[in-house]
């Protein structure tokens, strides 16, 4: 007998009762899956192609000036995965959603036809509003449906379906610049994500009427005193807590190399004599394995906790970017190798962070707390392309490599040290 508590709700709920689970919110949870392929298929647009537009398109010689794309997505995704939880408190989530695809329009054409670097950079700052509002209402209104018992699993399906998409994307966009040139071709394929996107989120239906459902089941009370506004959130999600700050500094050094990656390794491998459908080979294999490994290790991380899949996955992306440098001389075979081991080992992490986080925070402030959380990963990507371009330009591109290997497998060992699973695990 199906006892999943339900609730009545005065506004279009009223027809329904509102309950919490996967199985009893299959349909808008799966909207909501397909709304992130559109999410992660635009972001997967500048995977192959955008650091070599910069080299061959605008003559760019210095690697911090190609990779200033990147601190521009970051900087700009961060900040407003940090503002989309105090925005959940003036608007619903599907509003932010849809405000998210219209920013989102003008960034294909952007790309597609941009008459100077300046242009690119431009494009990316809407680009990261977009993925900002986009990637985090999906993220919130998918665990707002399910409920506190699978977390990991719908954290798993919403990054599998954004990151196989950015693979897939990264790959056809390799064969169109082979095929047709860097530009317009790859980057016109956008204008399908932005309009499947808003077209989709426009049947979707809010989910604050589970937000609330969750809110009186909940049995452990917020303690009395305990403040639930941004600024108090941000505090002890970044620091106060260790389980949040563990997850939080892991969130950012694996984006930190992400963000790397994405702008030395179509320049490393192409000094290496690779073409272009081999790196979108290897920058599409990375984010596929990343987004479908998800759904089992989202699985897992219900089962046995976050702790050992965190730990183990900033550890396999380590060695995946040693694999790169140490194979280079068969550089096509390095460079799969280390898609697979960064892949892998990102979706062991990226899941079981996110459930780690839903954990530890309480539904009134769950939502900050996953803002903050994702403004330090996403923050990433600024730093990793800040860090990659002056080592680059003072060290090179191996250098770089080696640095966000040590760097990650040290995140690791400090999420040993500081996070800890719930009891229920």
């Amino acid at each position: 007998m199906n006892t999943t508590p339900t609730a009545t709700m005065p506004t279009d709920a009223a027809a329904r009762p509102v309950r919490l689970g996967l199985r009893e919110n299959w349909l808008q949870f799966s909207l909501l899956v397909l709304v992130n392929v559109a999410v992660g298929g635009l972001v997967g647009l500048e995977r192959t192609t955008v650091p070599l537009i910069g080299t061959d398109t605008f003559g760019l010689t210095s690697d911090l000036a190609v990779f200033s794309f990147i601190i521009a997505f970051g900087l700009t995704k961060a900040l407003t995965n940090l503002a989309a939880g105090t925005l959940t408190a003036r608007f619903r989530r599907k509003q932010l959603l849809v405000a998210g695809w219209l920013i989102g329009i003008p960034v294909p054409f952007a790309l597609a036809w941009a008459p100077s670097w300046g242009w690119i950079v431009a494009a990316n700052v809407l680009l990261g509003l977009n993925q900002g509002l986009t990637w985090s209402m999906t993220v919130n209104m998918k665990i707002d449906l399910v409920g506190p018992t699978r977390r990991g699993l719908a954290t798993g399906l919403n990054e599998a379906a954004g990151y196989t998409a950015v693979g897939v994307t990264a790959l056809l966009t390799g064969y169109l610049a082979t095929s047709y040139g860097l530009r317009p071709a790859p980057e016109l394929i956008g204008v399908v994500f932005v309009a499947a996107g808003l077209a989709l989120t426009l049947a979707v239906r809010d989910t604050a009427a589970h937000v609330a459902l969750e809110l009186a089941q909940h049995t452990k009370p917020l303690p009395s005193g305990e403040r639930t506004g941004l600024t108090a959130t941000f505090a002890r999600t970044s620091w106060h807590n260790r389980s949040l700050r563990g997850a939080s500094q892991a969130g950012l050094v694996n984006n930190l190399n992400d963000g790397l990656t994405w702008g030395v390794f179509p320049l490393l491998f192409t000094d290496h004599g690779l073409g272009l459908a081999a790196v979108g080979l290897i920058k599409g294999l990375y984010p596929i394995l990343w987004g479908i490994g998800q759904i089992p290790s989202g699985l897992l991380a219900d089962r046995i906790g976050r702790k050992a899949l965190i730990v183990t996955g900033m550890l396999v992306q380590a060695t995946g970017l040693v694999l790169a440098l140490t194979l280079l001389n068969h550089p096509l075979l390095a460079g799969i190798l280390s898609a697979i081991a960064l892949g892998l080992g990102t979706a062991m992490v990226y899941p079981a962070l996110i459930a780690s986080v839903s954990d530890h925070a309480h539904p009134a402030w769950r939502a900050n707390a996953l803002g903050t959380y994702r403004f330090w990963r996403d923050i990433g990507y600024a730093a990793g392309a800040l860090i990659a371009g002056i080592l680059a330009d003072l060290l090179g591109l191996n250098a770089t490599v080696i640095a966000a290997a040590a760097l990650t497998a040290a995140s690791g060992l400090l999420a040993a040290r500081w996070i800890t699973d719930t009891t229920k695990h």
